[in-house]
């Protein structure tokens, strides 16, 4: 604990499920309405809860008391409105209650400002290797939803190979060069938003490898909800780095060994048959093909 630096406070909705928390937390809070998602929070992460009665009463008050308790840490609060769209994580600055970016939004801010860099620093063709492990699963016809599909070009190889592709990006700057482009497509957050469905199945080229390891495991619980077919590339390596290449803005990549990524996907309710290698321009690339186990 460091006493100089404020405390991060990750606010929740009251009625969370389940949630992406990808640093160490202290402590859970939560208010008397919220104190059965916070129990069950708290047990999963294997911290102690605390329930504030006056939490929905006096939510500043109560958040600043608990700012203060907790220098330094990262605690989890449920159920407070501060008229943010949750989750959000906030500190206590002196002036008042300011939001912090997630290494997320770090990088969905660098894809904002650099999308046409980008799309020239990529390969033109589409990702054949993945798409070839698609079709060993789903025929043409199938309905397959693509989680960040960036330029288009690989939604466009797949079209001509015959499916029918839900095109998504939580990257403004993406939708609207595919709009341009004269495409339909759909804002989505894989991390906070729901897939809708069902679809045959789900495809995502190099957008996993900027979630950290509690939000893949999110996002791949709610990828077996809505399809029973699943194939993604992402980056092999150890640990998580910050990088400026290519785009000369800070994008955060989170790396795999095969052991983890095969474990984070038998524990999601998938099943691996295929995970194969291939050498990448900045290293080696996992691609998977999974079915709902």
């Amino acid at each position: 604990m460091n006493l100089m630096c404020p405390a991060r406070i990750l606010l929740l909705p009251g009625d969370v499920q389940e949630a992406a928390v990808g640093e160490r937390v202290a402590q859970v809070y939560a208010g008397t309405f919220e104190a059965a998602a916070g129990s069950r929070l708290a047990e999963r992460l294997g911290v102690r809860l605390t329930v504030v009665p006056e939490l929905t009463q006096r939510p500043d008050e109560e958040l600043q008391s608990i700012a203060d308790l907790h220098r330094g840490e990262t605690v989890v609060v449920l159920g407070v409105d501060l008229g943010l769209k949750l989750p959000a994580t906030v500190e206590h600055t002196g002036d008042g209650w300011t939001r912090v970016a997630t290494d997320n939004e770090v990088t969905l801010s660098a894809y904002e400002l650099a999308a046409e860099k980008f799309r020239d620093s990529i390969p033109p063709g589409a990702n054949d290797q993945l798409i070839d492990l698609l079709a060993e699963r789903v025929g043409p016809g199938g309905r397959v939803l693509e989680i960040g599909s960036g330029t288009g070009r690989d939604a466009l190889e797949l079209e001509r190979r015959g499916f029918v592709v839900r095109r998504t990006d939580a990257t403004q700057a993406f939708i609207d060069m595919m709009r341009a482009d004269g495409y339909a497509v759909d804002r989505l957050n894989a991390l906070t938003d729901d897939f809708g469905g069902p679809y045959d199945a789900i495809f995502a080229n190099a957008v996993f490898l900027h979630f950290d390891r509690p939000g893949l495991a999110q996002v791949l619980r709610k990828a077996a909800r809505s399809a029973p077919v699943l194939v993604f590339a992402t980056r092999e390596g150890k640990g998580e780095e910050w990088s400026d290449r290519n785009l000369d803005l800070p994008r955060h990549f989170v790396l795999w060994q095969e052991d983890a990524l095969r474990e984070v996907l038998t524990a999601t309710g998938w099943e691996v048959q295929r995970l194969d290698r291939g050498q990448g321009k900045f290293g080696m690339w996992f691609y998977v093909l999974a079915t709902r186990a």
